[in-house]
């Protein structure tokens, strides 16, 4: 049996093609409704839906920003929700060229036989929820898949288990019309070198290409969110052209130049590291079959969160902050960040150790 040859298929490797866009990029607002309460606390505002629409609304309706984005992830919550006048967010969006998505995991939980390794829950009755989501307007899914790097982990039961759960999810995604985001993050939290986070990145990625072949995922219709190849959090750091070098070499030896494109997490990075090292991703002189891109969450929204503040005389200032992270990140997909979006709050580390959402 072949690759998925459903009656999606097209549609599939039409969306994919599209949230691949260069240039484009995705938001990811799919914070849960426990996560999203820690960002609305931060700035001493309360979790309750009304401020968590108010976010969500300030991010989708900011001016000039749609050019800059080819998606947005969704929670459950914000599928359904509108905006004060009334409109969908799901409608908005589109209106705007962007596509929406959802996020459909729930979560992860620890891994038996481990040393605290984690697994993805949210199987179960994946079917009929993407179902669901697709007759609401979605069309490409997300899973968060988590890995960690320590003495003996990543395991290889890890590396199976989360291989095969992603597989399986993008399958269950297919066959429902959405696009799945194959996102199999390794935490950036430890000590170990930029060599280790690599040799640990390419085994990760080529049991996930294995898996997904194996279950007959129609990679034309996937896209990849992996981490950047980076340093630990508490190793020396290195420059983004180093970034850059190790992370298209791990890509170049796992992902196949079927997938149209790879959005990767900030990881906890800052919002000016991510874009920079995305920047020089794009300006290496290096075989790239894909587009890279980005589908960030902290990395788009630290500085608009703090800017707002849940004040709605600073919705003004904080749509700005939001339009010129975006703008900084297209000009990274394409190579032509000039680090003119740098200083301020895009500068603070986001790093959350063991981030969990």
């Amino acid at each position: 049996m072949s690759a998925y040859e459903g009656k999606y298929a097209e549609e599939l490797k039409k969306t994919a093609a599209y949230i691949a866009t260069p240039g484009k990029g995705i938001l990811a607002a799919d914070e849960s409704t426990g996560t999203i309460g820690k960002r609305l606390s931060s700035i001493k505002v309360e979790n309750v839906e009304a401020n968590r629409q108010a976010l969500r609304q300030l991010l989708f309706t900011a001016p000039d920003t749609h050019q800059y984005l080819s998606g947005v992830i969704l929670f459950e919550e914000t599928l359904y929700q509108k905006t004060d006048d009334g409109v969908p967010f799901t409608k908005l969006l589109l209106d705007g060229g962007v596509i929406p998505g959802i996020k459909v995991d729930k979560g992860v939980v620890e891994l038996a036989g481990t040393d605290g390794e984690t697994t993805t829950q949210g199987l179960d009755g994946l079917g009929d929820r993407c179902k669901k989501y697709y007759e609401a307007g979605a069309r490409f899914a997300k899973w968060r898949a988590v890995l960690k790097i320590g003495a003996n982990e990543p395991s290889e039961l890890s590396i199976q288990q989360n291989a095969q759960g992603l597989a399986r999810y993008a399958m269950i995604c297919q066959e429902n019309g959405l696009v799945p985001i194959v996102e199999p993050e390794i935490l950036v939290d430890g000590t170990h070198s930029i060599e280790r986070c690599a040799y640990v990145t390419e085994m990760v990625l080529a049991a996930c290409y294995k898996a997904l072949n194996e279950q007959h995922v129609l990679l034309e219709g996937t896209l990849l969110k992996p981490n950047m190849v980076t340093p630990g959090s508490e190793a020396k750091k290195v420059t983004p052209e180093v970034i850059a070098k190790y992370t298209v070499q791990a890509l170049q030896r796992t992902v196949p130049p079927a997938v149209p494109g790879i959005v990767f997490l900030s990881g906890g990075q800052s919002e000016e590291e991510a874009t920079l090292n995305l920047n020089a991703m794009n300006q290496l002189d290096a075989k790239k079959p894909w587009t890279l891109s980005f589908s960030f969450g902290r990395a788009l929204q630290q500085s608009v969160l703090k800017t707002w503040s849940g004040k709605a005389e600073n919705i003004d200032a904080a749509q700005k902050a939001f339009h010129k992270r975006c703008k900084a990140n297209s000009e990274a997909v394409l190579g032509t960040y000039k680090g003119d979006a740098a200083g301020g709050l895009g500068d603070e580390s986001l790093h959350v150790k063991d981030y969990k959402y």
